[in-house]
């Protein structure tokens, strides 16, 4: 009884101890901040210390009560330091776990295959963990940290089926984006220019970017040692990913099929074999043309009725130009039975493939004819617009009967030149009479007030006329009075200077001037001075007026010379005459 007294006294002495001694203390505040370097050893020793100071105070007692004391002494401190060992081994598995996906991530960077990697990252880890799980245990105590070493594994497991998914993922996700920038365009690009090779090419096109990409795709799943199963039906997959772009866009073109047919119409009527922009003229068969416009966008149809994934041919085309093209009016009599566009599926074509029934196709053909109707009825119109505006000269028949009964007026006018310049000179004065009254801005309105505007307006530009030929003609006069007045001084003043008269230049002879040159110019250099000029004198040069000369006279002597009116359409009109 004493001895069983003293031994628990001693067993709680010690155990209190523990709990208050500053390695234990420090031990466990290191555990919980994650260092755990040779968390072991320095556990063991501690333990050991103060089983042996009860050993040495309970020496002395029953030794079967000592000993009993003893295993429920270490019984209570194991039980006080395992947290600290599950919390060691709970850090080891997170360094474990972020060993291995170092590991991993570095060995997929080298180019090692993922299944290799993922083996050696996964041995590299878990000796690791159980190399610091050995160091951590306490000979004192039989702890077993294989179930946690179960769950290390487990967590690499997981990761390295979470990579390997995504992994996976990428690489089929490369793969389709290859696949869609190799199909995409190319395949619109063939269905634009849609004609009977276009599926041809499609399938051409479609074997070869498969036959690029997949083997690519195939070398690079051997790196993760799958099944040949798995494998091949990933490849299948993608391969069925591939036709899915095809149809999807053979689909989309589909549904702008009406669109499509109206810029082929366009472009085949509306430019010629060399692709420029054609010019009607009134040569052109507009009928043949539109024909063939519009057999090109029926074949564009065809083409895009349904999806050709074989080479086995079809009659859509021959049916749609049989039905559509050639007999373009419908008989009133014929019976849906006799119609071959009277369904909706194509004879030996799948449903699945088809993307344009033959019923749809006789309705876009309808409403395709209603809305090209107008681009050919622009044609027509064009032509015969043209034929109009070529047609102002009388035909060639008509110039030879002219010239063969009107051969005594021509030889009339050709022995008389008198006749011919009467004949020019009303021509001029037409000519002007029609700039200064603007004759086309006069009509625009009709006929008949064209005509009643033109006779009210007639005279009165006569007038203008008359009155502005007698004042540049009075302005030329009195130019030349100036150029006379000058020739007349300079010979005295050559005698005075001799030697200036003879460096004196020779006049010039007179130039031809251009067609807006003024009336005062040609005649100043293309006619003779006149008579009446001499009596006049110019303003600046000549005397003043004479005490004995007329009121009148003096008057308009000095009244200041009018101005040259700028150049409008009437000073054009006076030029041409």
């Amino acid at each position: 009884m004493v001895a069983t007294v003293r031994c628990d006294e001693i067993a709680n002495e010690k155990f209190g101890c523990l709990t208050s001694d500053p390695e234990w203390l420090e031990l466990e505040n290191s555990v919980q901040s994650g260092s755990v370097q040779g968390f072991g050893k320095k556990l063991g020793y501690i333990v050991d210390v103060h089983m042996q100071e009860y050993d040495k105070e309970a020496v002395y007692f029953d030794e079967a009560v000592r000993k009993a004391k003893r295993q429920v002494l270490e019984s209570r401190i194991l039980n006080l330091v395992q947290p600290a060992f599950l919390k060691v081994l709970s850090y080891l598995r997170s360094k474990a776990l972020e060993k291995f996906k170092t590991d991993l991530n570095l060995s997929l960077e080298s180019g090692k295959g993922f299944a290799a990697s993922v083996r050696e990252s996964t041995e590299s880890s878990l000796n690791e963990f159980d190399q610091g799980c050995a160091d951590a245990v306490i000979k004192q105590a039989d702890w077993d940290y294989s179930k946690m070493l179960e769950k290390v594994r487990r967590d690499i497991e997981d990761h390295a089926v979470s990579v390997r998914e995504r992994k996976l993922s990428e690489l089929t996700s490369h793969a389709k984006e290859k696949l869609r920038k190799a199909l995409v365009e190319p395949v619109e690009s063939l269905f634009d220019a849609a004609s009977r090779t276009t599926w041809e090419s499609i399938r051409n096109l479609y074997k070869r970017e498969t036959e690029a990409i997949l083997p690519e795709f195939l070398n690079n799943l051997s790196g993760f040692e799958m099944e040949s199963a798995v494998s091949e039906g990933m490849v299948s997959k993608l391969r069925d990913y591939a036709r899915s772009i095809v149809e999807n866009k053979a689909k989309e073109e589909a549904n702008k099929v009406l669109m499509h047919m109206k810029e082929r119409f366009t472009t085949v009527f509306s430019h010629d074999k060399d692709s420029m922009p054609r010019v009607w003229t009134g040569k052109e068969d507009v009928r043949a043309i539109a024909k063939d416009a519009r057999s090109s966008a029926l074949k564009l149809m065809s083409v895009l009725a349904v999806i050709r994934w074989d080479d086995k041919p079809d009659r859509i085309e021959n049916i749609l130009t049989s039905t559509l093209l050639d007999s373009p009016v419908e008989s009133k009599s014929s019976s849906a039975s006799s119609d071959p566009l009277a369904s909706t599926t194509w004879e030996e074509v799948h449903p699945m493939h088809t993307l344009v029934t033959p019923a749809q196709c006789k309705s876009l053909w309808k409403q395709f004819k209603s809305e090209t109707e107008f681009t050919i009825t622009q044609a027509v119109t064009t032509q015969q617009a043209h034929k109009r505006a070529n047609g102002g000269m009388p035909p060639p028949w008509a110039m030879v009967a002219i010239a063969i009964l009107g051969f005594n007026e021509i030889m009339t006018l050709l022995r008389n030149p008198f006749y011919l310049f009467l004949l020019f000179v009303g021509y001029l004065v037409a000519k002007a009479l029609a700039v200064q009254l603007d004759i086309g801005r006069e009509f625009q309105n009709g006929m008949v007030p064209g005509i009643i505007s033109v006779s009210a307006k007639l005279l009165p530009s006569m007038q203008n006329l008359l009155r502005k030929v007698a004042t540049d003609q009075q302005q030329q006069e009195g130019q030349q009075q100036q150029q006379q007045q000058g020739q007349q001084q300079r010979p005295q003043g050559q005698q005075h200077h001799p030697q200036a008269a003879a460096e004196a230049p020779e006049p010039q002879p007179p130039l031809l001037l251009s067609p807006n040159s003024s009336m005062r110019e040609l005649r100043r250099l293309h006619m003779p001075p006149s008579p009446v000029r001499r009596s006049l004198s110019s303003p600046s040069h000549s005397s003043p007026p004479s005490p004995l000369a007329s009121p009148r006279k003096v008057a308009e002597d000095q009244k200041p010379r009018r101005a040259v009116e700028p150049e409008n359409e009437s000073s054009t009109a006076y030029s041409i005459v």
